[in-house]
């Protein structure tokens, strides 16, 4: 079966006296285990990348964790020490190939620090340390060496009755592995809300009217997509989004010709 392209985020890091562009494998390994593409990886030069051309030649773009925040300065926030490490090169490119996508009906999955750029890229501002908030749950990772105690699926939400995740999950709680020390404060204009934790925190949205699929999720289902159902069933809803609209695009050629 075809493998249709999907754009993947970079973070830029520095190791081994190199500037690399790269992507944890656990995104990649469920992109092509769960939803079913070709991932290909967008290195992050901003406004040097011609974004048009890159999604007039794939079919989807997901937007990955990663252990950098956004930048407060592009919602009016604050930077510092306590808030870093941050990657301007990465935001320079996932917020305007986020809009971009949006604008041409590009599916789009956006994880953890994904959905932090969605909401900034669409206006939004983000709330930093939560934990710390009156009344918030501590949302952040259980100390641990361990990668699967890390990202254990132990925080309850709950799916707004009749929105796109309902269509995919079924309305109702849910448990799932969110881990962070950041959430959306207020919500981007183009947003809805599709799912809450017990604390009223934002923990899944999608975007209004989309022409696609187009969510942004704060847990991280790539981490158990090969065993557990839930996570998978929001990688094969991506992957059925991203066969749509090859099916959509293969249709326009066929009718223009």
């Amino acid at each position: 079966m075809q493998q249709p392209l999907v754009a993947v985020s970079t973070d830029v890091r520095q190791f081994d006296n190199y500037t690399w562009h790269a992507a944890p494998q656990q995104y990649i390994e469920a992109a092509i285990a769960g939803a079913g593409v070709f991932p290909l990886l967008v290195p992050s030069f901003g406004d040097r990348l011609d974004f048009d051309e890159l999604l007039s030649s794939v079919d989807g773009v997901m937007i990955t964790g990663s252990k950098s925040n956004v930048h407060p300065s592009l919602y009016g926030g604050v930077p510092s020490e306590a808030n870093g490490p941050y990657d301007p090169a990465r935001d320079s490119t996932t917020l305007p190939l986020i809009r971009k996508a949006i604008e041409r009906g590009v599916p789009l999955l956006a994880i953890c620090r994904g959905i932090q750029e969605l909401n900034v890229a669409l206006g939004g501002t983000l709330g930093t340390e939560i934990q710390e908030r009156e009344g918030s749950l501590d949302h952040r990772a259980p100390v641990s060496d361990n990668q699967d105690e890390r990202f254990g699926i132990h925080q309850t939400i709950s799916i707004k009755p009749g929105s796109c995740l309902a269509g995919v999950f079924g309305a109702g709680e849910m448990k799932v592995n969110s881990l962070h020390r950041q959430a959306i404060d207020r919500l981007g204009s183009k947003l809805q809300v599709e799912a809450l934790a017990t604390d009223g925190t934002i923990e899944a949205v999608s975007v209004k009217d989309a022409r696609a699929f187009a969510v942004g999720v704060q847990w991280h289902p790539e981490y158990w997509v090969k065993s557990d159902s839930n996570s998978a069933k929001i990688f094969r809803a991506f992957g059925d989004a991203v066969r749509l609209h090859v099916a959509a695009k293969t249709g326009a050629r066929a009718a223009a010709e």
